[in-house]
C-alpha cells in the first residue's frame, strides 16, 4: 500500500507542477511479454503476462507533452532443463507497480511515440519450481522477495495510436537498468526487460 501511495504521489506531482496546455486521463490494460536479461540468462525463456492501470495525457503544445502513468506490471521469466532423466522446470515472478514518466510527441494525426524513464516498486517475488527424476515428481512455490531488489530502474519508449472516440493502442518495450537481485558483493547482474501491448480508453 505505501509502494502505491507513493506512486500515486509521483503521478499528482507531475501533474499539478506542469502549466499543460490540454490534459486527458486514462485507463489501460495489455499484455506482456517479459523477459530477464543479463549474467546467466542464456537458458532463460520468456513469461507472458499482463498490465493493467492508469494515466495522464499532459500536452504543452499540440505536438508535445508529457505521459505519467501508474501500472501493475507482472513481469519475470521461465527456465527448463533436462539431463539424464533429470527434469527441472522453473517461473520466476515478478509483480511491480512501474511508474513511468514519458515524453510525448504527436508526429502525425492519431500517431505518437513516447520514450522516457520508468521507476519499479517490487511487491512479490515467487519461484514456481517443478523437479522430475525417476518416476517422482516434486513442485512447490517459494517466496524469494528477500532476494530481489525492492526498486527497478528503466527506460520505456514506443508508440502509440488514439482515435478520436478516445480508444487507443500502444507497443512498448521496456529496457531495464538495474540489477534486480538484492546483493551489492557480488558482479552478477540481471535486469527486467519487458514488450508490452496495450489497449485503453482516454476521457
Amino acid at each position: 500500500m505505501k509502494k502505491l501511495i507513493l506512486a500515486l504521489a509521483i503521478i499528482f506531482c507531475a501533474i499539478y507542477s506542469v502549466n499543460s496546455q490540454e490534459s486527458h486521463f486514462g485507463v489501460k490494460a495489455g499484455v506482456n511479454f517479459a523477459s530477464i536479461g543479463g549474467d546467466d540468462t542464456e537458458d532463460a525463456d520468456g513469461r507472458t503476462s499482463f498490465h493493467v492501470g492508469v494515466l495522464a495525457e499532459l500536452m504543452f503544445t499540440d505536438q508535445f507533452g508529457i505521459q505519467p502513468e501508474v501500472l501493475y506490471s507482472s513481469q519475470g521469466a521461465k527456465a527448463e532443463d533436462s539431463e539424464s532423466g533429470f527434469t527441472a522446470k522453473g517461473e520466476l515472478k515478478l509483480d511491480y507497480i512501474n511508474v513511468p514518466i514519458l515524453a510525448k510527441y504527436i508526429f502525425s494525426p492519431g500517431f505518437s511515440a513516447h520514450l522516457g524513464p520508468q521507476i519499479g516498486f517490487l511487491t512479490n517475488a515467487e519461484l514456481e519450481y517443478e523437479e522430475s527424476f525417476g518416476g517422482e515428481t516434486i513442485s512447490g512455490t517459494e517466496d524469494v522477495k528477500e532476494f530481489m531488489n525492492d526498486i527497478d530502474f528503466g527506460v520505456a519508449g514506443g508508440l502509440g495510436y488514439k482515435l478520436d472516440m478516445g480508444l487507443f493502442f500502444n507497443a512498448r518495450y521496456v529496457l531495464g537498468i538495474s540489477d534486480i537481485n538484492d546483493d551489492d558483493d557480488s558482479d552478477y547482474s540481471q535486469q527486467n526487460n519487458v514488450f508490452q501491448f496495450s489497449v485503453g480508453y482516454m476521457f
